[in-house]
């Protein structure tokens, strides 16, 4: 199997004058191709700080972050913004939808930094809008749609890219349980279609649904095991 995700050793300080605050104290793992692995700890562990490292939101201070065959860990901010448009997709608790454009057009967004001409953009989202159940609203603004149609439309986003990772944080913290649920059960169809699924989540009911958890503690890996998954509802 290759892994999509090698980090070796990865730390990270932040400095608050002279005193160092170490967040993350060397983690070392891989994520394959087509894992689907969820990433827990309580707060303050490191798993939000390690998210951001993932996503190539934010660098390490030390180690080494190699994504995809690409070395992220030492990556200029412009460099990483072009590495993270193309490799990875995004799934966010708050949506993160613009509340002006259509499902359609919020679906296309990323397609637009890729320099992707107008009608095949178009095309493309209709394709994953398609994917999450969604074609019948591409034409609806968010506030005009449920909590749950929106987070499908977020959903979309992040696929439309073709990306090498999904990278999901909290994806139903703002939904309730049957609408968790079903979103879910689109994030395990993702997974079946060959995709790469990270999920940030401390809800135990929700991280059932991977079938590989690793938990953080005061920013080391406290376990790393796999998991029989549980059948979607």
């Amino acid at each position: 199997m290759s892994a999509v995700i090698h980090l070796e050793q990865i730390r990270k300080s932040y400095f608050m004058g002279k005193q160092e605050l170490q967040v993350l104290k060397g983690i070392s793992l891989d994520i394959n191709r087509n894992e689907y692995v969820a990433l827990m700890g309580p707060s303050g562990s490191g798993k939000s700080t390690l998210m951001n490292i993932l996503g190539c939101l934010d660098s390490p201070t030390s180690g080494k972050y190699i994504l995809n065959g690409h070395d992220v860990s030492k990556m200029a901010d412009n460099d990483l913004a072009e590495v993270r448009n193309k490799e990875i997709g995004f799934v966010f608790q708050q949506f993160n939808l613009l509340p002006r454009l259509t499902a359609l057009e919020n679906v296309a967004l990323p397609l637009i930094y890729a320099g992707i001409p107008k009608k095949q953009r178009l095309d493309m989202a209709n394709e994953v809008l398609k994917k999450v159940d969604l074609t019948e609203r591409s034409h609806h603004k968010p506030n005009e749609l449920s909590g749950g149609q929106c987070q499908r439309v977020a959903i979309a986003r992040a696929l439309v890219n073709n990306p090498s990772i999904i990278l999901a944080d909290e994806p139903t913290g703002n939904l309730d349980t049957k609408t968790s649920y079903e979103i879910m059960s689109i994030f395990q169809k993702i997974h079946d279609d060959g995709n790469t699924v990270v999920l940030v989540t401390h809800e135990d009911d929700i991280s059932k649904y991977a079938k590989r958890i690793i938990r953080l503690r005061d920013g080391v890996l406290e376990s790393d095991r796999k998991h029989e998954q549980v059948e979607p509802v």
